[in-house]
């Protein structure tokens, strides 16, 4: 291994001390890839909601999870602060520095944060929470983006989220030069805007609001915990939870999803970090 092959990921934890799978998916993807790729690459954890533990700006690549609760619960708060000063940081990283890079990809509740701090739609609460494994369909721009190549449009992965940002701002997308890579399902009989699944925040900024972390081992042992699955039984029926738990055994849904959309984002990164 060559020096240029040592890869330092900051992985910021957003869970606020929530037990979850999304933290063991992400660190999954990442050890597999080391492996895969025969990378030096090392990573370390930042609590930042519960420790307000947060990177600096020595790190090649970040990844910024998904967590429990309201985009804005940390209006006024230090580690929120601390969160959008970093972005900030590494969009003017990024900018001073012409072929060095720091990569960034932002997961459901660290998109919607972000969302929120760029300006980039409306981040509003759903009418009812968002729970299961469902298609997202890729806008023109989202075909064209190296994030999903080798996945069909639509493709599915696991969505879970009680708030969603709509109304993308065409002003501040063309200004911003971001654009809407992927949008949910369209519901005709709903009288209700499509949800941005995906955006590409800048060349080197992207997130999601879906969870392509998310694996059918860590899913289906979310799914049978006795009190998980009354809650989704009582909410959303019992054939929409069967239908969930065989659906996790198609390898072309979010094994295939988990496989594809990180690893994508890793290569851009690194393959920017080899040629700097």
């Amino acid at each position: 291994m060559t020096d240029r092959n040592k890869i330092k990921v900051a992985v910021i934890d957003m869970n606020n001390g929530v037990t979850n799978q999304g933290m063991r998916g992400i660190q999954e993807v990442l050890l597999r890839y080391r492996e895969e790729m025969e990378l030096d690459l090392c990573f370390d954890l930042f609590d930042l909601r519960q420790k307000d533990e947060i990177p600096g700006l020595d790190y090649d690549i970040y990844i910024s999870s998904g967590g429990p609760g309201s985009p804005y619960d940390g209006e006024g708060q230090q580690w929120e602060n601390n969160f959008f000063k970093l972005l900030d940081d590494l969009v003017a990283f990024n900018k001073n520095n012409t072929q060095l890079k720091k990569h960034v990809f932002l997961i459901c509740h660290s998109f919607q944060m972000a969302c929120r701090k760029f300006g980039l739609g409306q981040v509003i609460r759903r009418r009812s929470t968002a729970f299961g494994i469902f298609p997202v369909f890729l806008t023109e721009e989202g075909e064209d983006d190296t994030l999903f190549a080798g996945l069909p449009n639509p493709f599915y992965t696991v969505d879970s989220r009680d708030w969603q940002v709509t109304n993308p701002n065409d002003a501040l997308f063309c200004a911003a030069e971001a654009s809407v890579l992927a949008l949910e399902k369209e519901r005709p009989h709903v009288d209700l805007e499509r949800c941005v699944m995906s955006i590409r925040f800048t060349k080197e900024i992207v997130g999601t609001q879906f969870h392509p972390e998310a694996d059918p081992l860590g899913m289906k042992t979310y799914l049978l915990q006795e009190d998980k699955k009354k809650v989704i039984i009582k909410n959303h029926g019992e054939q929409k939870y069967y239908d969930m738990l065989n659906s996790l055994d198609d390898p072309m849904r979010i094994a295939l999803t988990q496989r594809i959309v990180l690893p994508n984002f890793l290569n851009e990164a690194i393959n920017t970090l080899q040629e700097a």
